[in-house]
């Protein structure tokens, strides 16, 4: 590793991913371009449709599903945002909707069927409640990251032009996922997205930290929204890139939750991680194929039973464990 590689990466700025992207914490033996996407949903399809970076933050179900199809790249355990999903749905109160099964029957909104925060609410709430998803309309108003993807016959698109908080305010949904999953923005996806006021609208479950805690105790899953990939073809040649790519964001990850904790970072990641801690223990981002393997099988699990995958892929074909490489 004498001479550095070059590698194009696009991961979104978090305080916990600042120093590398500052440069202050290397990548050992990369000399990295960073690619700064805003949002950074549009480097997923970027990646997803013409394996524009070498490195790339993505959606977990995105690239399961990418993969499944045969993509050229490569996951890493490395989650660098989580967070739990019994909270999140917004339902509109005049129709009595108190569990998941009574939304059977009914239209839901969410920004695209494959979206991360949708797969893993839909699986909470037919492992969980009981709920069919089938007997629910799922309304959607963008387009999915792969567009191999065939979607199932109860999803149905907006109508142009139309949002789904409109939709949600008109009552033509009965329930919707929040902030970018849903009904929480409307406006353009290519022109931008402008940020809705939902707070009329209560959440399916108002106790919804508690169920988390409660099922994260009994279940250990804690669910991931940001994966790091890397292209087949890097790996191949530089297997080392791996293990590069992770010590790299295990430090500045540790050198993060030691400012949280002291206090010199209070901003809203730090309450949000701050919170989930009281869940989860003192690292509420682990990284490695070990700590993360319950949750990576059970969210392949979840996009195989919703139909989201042409076939599962097996796991050592999938992850790569950066510690043993």
């Amino acid at each position: 590793m004498a001479k550095k590689i070059p590698l194009k990466i696009a991961i979104a700025e978090y305080p916990h991913t600042s120093a590398i992207r500052d440069g202050s914490i290397p990548i050992e033996g990369v000399d990295p371009e960073f690619v700064t996407v805003v949002p950074q949903i549009a480097a997923y399809r970027r990646m997803v449709r013409q394996v524009e970076f070498d490195v790339c933050e993505i959606a977990p179900t995105t690239y399961m599903i990418a993969r499944a199809y045969g993509s050229p790249f490569v996951a890493l355990p490395i989650f660098v945002t989580r967070h739990f999903h019994h909270g999140g749905l917004l339902v509109r109160p005049e129709l009595g909707i108190k569990h998941p099964k009574d939304l059977e029957g009914r239209k839901v909104g969410v920004r695209a069927y494959s979206v991360t925060t949708g797969v893993w609410t839909r699986g909470i709430f037919i492992d969980e409640f009981g709920m069919d998803t089938s007997k629910v309309t799922w309304v959607v108003d963008d387009e999915e990251h792969v567009q191999q993807l065939k979607l199932p016959a109860n999803v149905e698109h907006a109508p142009k032009g139309t949002s789904l908080f409109a939709m949600m305010k008109n009552g033509e949904l009965a329930a919707g996922f929040a902030a970018n999953a849903g009904i929480g923005r409307s406006g353009d996806p290519q022109g931008g997205w402008k940020t809705e006021d939902t707070s009329m609208w209560p959440d399916l479950f108002p106790d919804a930290h508690e169920r988390e805690a409660e099922w994260y105790k009994r279940t250990g899953i804690y669910p991931m929204h940001a994966t790091i990939v890397v292209k087949d073809s890097v790996l191949a040649e530089h297997p080392w890139v791996a293990r590069s790519l992770h010590d790299a964001f295990d430090r500045a990850k540790q050198d993060w939750l030691v400012k949280m904790r002291s206090g010199e970072l209070d901003g809203a990641n730090e309450k949000k991680y701050k919170k989930i801690s009281q869940i989860v223990g003192p690292d509420p981002l682990p990284y490695g194929m070990e700590a993360n393997l319950p949750t990576i099988l059970k969210l392949e699990d979840t996009a195989w039973k919703q139909g989201l995958i042409p076939q599962r892929v097996a796991l050592e074909n999938a992850w790569v464990d950066p510690l043993k490489v």
